[in-house]
Order: structure tokens, then C-alpha cells, then sequence
């Protein structure tokens, strides 16, 4: 079993990154791409699928807070839609929940932790990679302030199942890849600044590489 994709988050309507997010698709050999959410900047969803029709490769995407509410089924139409959704490749379970938790900021995809748990808690078991837009609390959540912003939820549906890889995005200053308990957490970083990142799951095994597009 062998799957490597291109991962990119937090593209904020920057539609001129889908060229440089083909590019590193080709050259890094990616079977498809996962899309953690923000594609546009506060809708309108067209925004999101026009980008996602540019892309050349397979797209499996979750929507972000800043996209509309509609997200999911508009995006359906041109890629796989993720949110509350699973997809198995090769034996591999994919897991997707999109939104963020509560932020004082009102933004329109916003889920309460109980919606976030049940739903991920109903997709979860035997799960590989979980791609969420909200980072789990305590990893890769921190704010310029210090605070930690992640999701409680998902750190619970994290700490239950023990994916081999999270996959997020959300908090831009936190483009990184940490380990923690054999879990890979890893944030691509955000495209509209010109980052995404190379995920590569081999024989149960993943590695992954940050990317400047």
C-alpha cells in the first residue's frame, strides 16, 4: 500500500495557488489531494469550486469555518465531499470532519464540541488519517497570544482512536509537524501564504514534508 498526497489548507480565495498546488502534485508523484478547508474567504462557494475544479489531481476536501455552510454539498459535485464523511483507499481509512469548534469570531462553519464528537465518534473506529480543519487541543493549536484553541472534541476522538496521521489546518502560525503517542499531527501551513505540505502512508508507515509552493 502506497498513497501520497498533497496536502493543502487555508487557501482564503487565493485562486492563483491552484497552479503551484499542480505543480508540486506532478513533481512530487501525489495520487491526489486533500484539502483541509478555508478555500474561500467567507463564501461565496463558488469561490471554493472553482479552486477545487482547477486542480488536476483526485480531491478529497473538508470545508473550513470561513466557508459557507454549503460547502459540502456544492463541493460534491467536483470532488469527493469529506465532512462527516469516510473514504477507505487501499485498506486505508479516511476520516473528515471540516468547521472549527466556538471562536469568539462568529465565523459561518462553526460546530459545537458535542455535534464534533458525535459525529466524528460515529466514523472513527479503525480510522488511519482523520482530516479535520481545527487542530486538536494541545497540538498545534497555540495563537501568537500563548492560548491554546484547539478542539477538546477531537483531542477526545484523537486520545479514543489513535489515527496513524491528523491532518490540520485552522491555525496558520502553527505549520508544523509534531508526533505524539505514534500519532503524526501535521498542519501544511496556509496556501494563500504559499505553503502546503507531502504526505507519503507506505505499508502502514507515514511520513510527511513541509512544502513551499
Amino acid at each position: 500500500m502506497l498513497m501520497r498526497s498533497i496536502v493543502v489548507s487555508d487557501i482564503h480565495a487565493k485562486t492563483s495557488t491552484a497552479e503551484l498546488v499542480n505543480k508540486a502534485a506532478e513533481k512530487h508523484g501525489a495520487d491526489n489531494i486533500l484539502v483541509l478547508g478555508d478555500v474561500s474567504n467567507f463564501g461565496p462557494v463558488s469561490v471554493a469550486v472553482e479552486y477545487i475544479s482547477l486542480l488536476k489531481k483526485p480531491v478529497y476536501a473538508i470545508p473550513g469555518n470561513c466557508d459557507p455552510r454549503n460547502f459540502p454539498q456544492a463541493v460534491a459535485k467536483v470532488a469527493t465531499d469529506m465532512h462527516g464523511r469516510t473514504v477507505t483507499i487501499d485498506g486505508m481509512k479516511i476520516a473528515g470532519l471540516g468547521g472549527s469548534n466556538p471562536s469568539p469570531f462568529d465565523t459561518p462553519f462553526e460546530i459545537s464540541e458535542d455535534e464534533i464528537f458525535s459525529a466524528l465518534d460515529a466514523i472513527c473506529d479503525d480510522v488511519s488519517i482523520l482530516m479535520v480543519h481545527a487542530p486538536a487541543f494541545g497540538h498545534l493549536d497555540r495563537i501568537p497570544n500563548g492560548m491554546m484553541v484547539g478542539s477538546e472534541s477531537i483531542r477526545a476522538i484523537v486520545d479514543k482512536y489513535r489515527p496513524k496521521v491528523v491532518l490540520s489546518g485552522h491555525i496558520h502560525e502553527e505549520r508544523r509537524i509534531e508526533i505524539d503517542g505514534g500519532t503524526m499531527f501535521m498542519n501544511p501551513g496556509s496556501a494563500k501564504e504559499g505553503y502546503a505540505a507531502l504526505l507519503i502512508v507506505e505499508d502502514g508507515k507515514a511520513t510527511a514534508e513541509l512544502l513551499v509552493l
